[in-house]
């Protein structure tokens, strides 16, 4: 299917099924999806790298974003959150820690009143200054599709080593401040079946969220085209049987579908 890419440092703002009026923050470059997973779903398609030499630098990125935020001051636009997410994984930037504290500094310039987030898969936590800066970003949205390895390798695709107990640990290392983001479908994937919605993949998850008690849970499905071909969304009703789920840990819990 027809993915597509962020050409630019900034884009938007974009109305974001989550997270309201959102600026995006690509640190990747405009032409190529840069990640540490593969994601068969990934609106961006298919990964080209893990890493880049092509990597906008932390003052490319600062002016932008003030140039950015001016036009929208002068225009009279509203802003909820400023969102890292971009053409693959954020964090693998070597300076974002720092391009952090800029963004942090800008937004309480012109825009003191609007969120951070960063949308993350998590892959980077062994960085203790990935970990420092996303403990200073108001949202700071962590992937966990399923409480399954194999399940993992089928619909992440790791392109690094991945131990889902470790992942784990280092979740619950944040003490709650994170919000957990998993994405539920069913298809198949070179003629294979994946589906992390059964009973016993549900049931497992949710045992992973009780253990990390994190401050909110976004539940959401496939919304655009897909690099895989074969995977359906699921209905609305659906999510919200998985929401309800989560809700009876006492965890606040946001349905995207």
């Amino acid at each position: 299917m027809s993915t597509f890419l962020f050409d630019s440092i900034v884009f938007g703002p974009v109305r974001s099924r989550r997270l309201g009026a959102s600026l995006g923050m690509n640190l990747l470059p405009p032409d190529r999806k840069v990640c540490s997973f593969n994601c068969v779903y990934c609106e961006c398609g298919w990964t080209d790298s893990i890493d880049s030499d092509k990597l906008p630098s932390r003052g490319q990125v600062q002016a932008a974003l003030e140039y950015k935020l001016k036009k929208m001051i002068s225009g009279g636009e509203g802003l909820d959150v400023i969102t890292f997410a971009g053409n693959g994984e954020p964090t693998l930037h070597p300076d974002f820690s720092g391009i952090i504290d800029d963004t942090i500094e800008l937004r309480n310039t012109y825009f003191p009143n609007a969120d951070i987030a960063v949308l993350s898969n998590a892959t980077m936590l062994h960085r203790p200054d990935v970990v420092a800066a996303l403990k200073r970003v108001d949202k700071n949205i962590l992937k966990l599709d399923s409480a399954f390895e194999a399940t993992i390798n089928a619909l992440n695709q790791p392109l690094i080593r991945f131990d889902l107990k470790n992942l784990v640990d280092r979740l619950m290392a944040f003490e709650g401040k994170l919000i957990i983001q998993s994405l539920f479908v069913r298809g198949s994937i070179n003629g294979i079946p994946v589906d992390n919605t059964t009973p016993a993949e549900i049931s497992a998850w949710l045992k992973l969220v009780d253990q990390i008690r994190p401050s909110e849970v976004m539940i959401y499905t496939i919304a655009r085209d897909t690099p895989a071909n074969d995977l359906k969304k699921l209905s609305e009703e659906e999510l919200n049987g998985i929401a309800q789920k989560v809700e009876m840990l006492g965890i606040a819990t946001q349905v995207s579908a």
